[in-house]
């Protein structure tokens, strides 16, 4: 089988989440500045096998389109254009940031460590890709 990619993208760098070949368990894979991120996908690709990308999307909790919304339909543009034989798929983030902000607090890393911005998206990613992963069963 081939795997799943998440993305939760942002202005500035993009978490990236990957399943294993069977899409059993999702994990945490890089965080790329969102400028290089279709020069990364294009070398993963040549790597690994990938079905389908999760990208977070973001909404307010009234369902309306955050700040943030335009950036990321700009970027899914960009990368059906790029890569127009994968399929995307658009994944309510609400709250995943805060969430894995608590996840990292959790771990017992050094403060310094849990306020990597780095970390916290490619925990984000992990969480889009988890739900998007138990939705599926």
């Amino acid at each position: 089988m081939a795997r799943i990619l998440a993305l939760d993208y942002g202005k500035k760098r993009t978490g990236i989440a990957v399943t294993d070949p069977l899409q059993i368990i999702a994990s945490a894979l890089d965080t790329v500045d969102s400028n290089e991120l279709i020069g990364y996908l294009k070398k993963y690709f040549q790597q690994e096998t990938v079905e389908k990308i999760i990208i977070g999307y973001p909404l307010n909790f009234d369902d309306s389109p955050t700040d943030a919304t335009p950036l990321v339909e700009k970027f899914i543009g960009k990368f059906q254009h790029v890569f127009p034989n994968l399929p995307v798929e658009k994944w309510d983030e609400r709250m995943t940031s805060k969430m894995a902000s608590q996840s990292i607090s959790r771990m017992g890393l050094k403060k310094k460590d849990r306020e990597e911005k780095g970390l916290i998206d490619q925990v984000s990613a992990v969480i889009i890709l988890r739900e998007y992963l138990e939705s599926r069963s």
